[in-house]
């Protein structure tokens, strides 16, 4: 049986900088049905692990640090007994959400994940948060942005530990290298194409 990707949709609030947001977030689960590993763990620990019962869960990969996509991290990871990996540039937002405990392992540009028989690569793409990490699954034509690279451009940069002018090299020199075809299933909303984004992107100025 070759890896399938499925989408579940979580809700619930994103808070930074004194500030307070509903939103939906995107989970993507990659594997089969004896194993797989979990994209992001925002809101809802019930629906994640409900959405994994049965199967032996390799990694919680976390894109970033934000409390709306690492919400649920601990308590899914205690029931589905996964380790969790996030890039250590994000510990000051992990911080802000579980102020005594640290994530399970260090993420860094270039690891690889096996699951299902398929190999995940991450990318370090920083500019929404310091640590944004990307996961590119190449034998499916996809790519996991979290919230670097939307359906419409880049993501939002207009908080603490952001930059813009950041955001924009990692997704020009990391994400629109890509091929064109390559799917782009991102933190919230829906999927696009790197194609579609190259010209987006090509609108905004350099």
């Amino acid at each position: 049986m070759g890896v399938r990707i499925e989408n579940l949709v979580t809700s619930g609030t994103f808070s930074l900088d004194g500030g307070t947001w509903d939103v939906d977030n995107n989970v993507w689960i990659v594997g089969n049905d004896e194993e797989c590993v979990i994209i992001d763990s925002p809101h809802d620990a019930a629906a994640i692990i409900n959405q994994v019962r049965g199967r032996n869960v390799l990694a919680i990969l976390l894109t970033h640090a934000h409390n709306d996509h690492i919400g649920a991290a601990r308590e899914v990871a205690d029931a589905v007994g996964a380790p969790i990996y996030l890039n250590p540039e994000d510990h000051i937002l992990w911080e802000q959400v579980y102020a005594d405990s640290k994530p399970d392992h260090e993420l860094a540009d270039g690891d690889e994940f096996q699951v299902a028989g398929a190999t995940m690569r991450a990318i370090h793409t920083p500019g929404h948060s310091p640590g944004s990490t990307c996961f590119y699954l190449e034998s499916e034509g996809t790519v996991f942005t979290g919230d670097t690279l939307f359906n419409g451009g880049p993501g939002a940069t207009g908080r603490s530990y952001s930059d813009y002018p950041t955001i924009l090299t990692s997704i020009r020199q990391r994400l629109l290298t890509l091929p064109p075809e390559t799917v782009v299933r991102t933190g919230h909303g829906d999927n696009t194409t790197i194609a579609a984004e190259r010209e987006t992107l090509a609108k905004v100025s350099q």
